[in-house]
């Protein structure tokens, strides 16, 4: 399950995304925005980061204008490894060496041609373990002190 979820400036680009989950059969929880009337990133990319920690879903994308205010928010919540990409080798490198667990995205930076081919790959892309694990391991125990 992917949690999906985006302030006003990045309601079109998620409108977009959910059609493309839909059309590829992945299953998704919507946590809003549902308009895009003016409303506070930092509610809803909480809302989907929360749902990843808690096991409700297993992965989430997180969208803005910019893609920088979700990330830095979703980044608050512990156990979420937030990455803003706007190309699909960082999507591919962040969920590869970081295991990423949330995508960031901009509505208003990344068209939504490019921004498939990124939530493909972050979909797509397994975590490579191995030194990466220890090192994303080094990032966790950031949390605890």
């Amino acid at each position: 399950m992917l949690a999906i979820a985006s302030d006003h400036g990045g309601f079109a680009l998620k409108s977009e995304i959910i059609r493309h989950l839909e059309e590829l059969g992945v299953e998704y929880r919507d946590y809003g925005t549902f308009t895009d009337e003016s409303v506070d990133y930092p509610v809803y990319a909480e809302k989907a980061a929360r749902a990843v920690v808690s096991g409700e879903c297993d992965r989430g994308i997180v969208i803005c204008g910019t893609g920088i205010g979700v990330s830095i928010a979703a980044n608050k919540v512990r156990g979420i490894r937030c990455a803003l990409c706007c190309d699909s080798y960082s999507a591919e490198m962040s969920r590869q060496h970081n295991n990423s667990n949330v995508l960031a995205l901009g509505g208003r930076v990344t068209g939504p041609g490019l921004a498939l081919k990124i939530v493909d790959v972050f979909l797509n892309t397994e975590f490579s373990g191995g030194r990466h694990a220890r090192r994303v391991d080094l990032i966790s125990d950031i949390e605890t002190r």
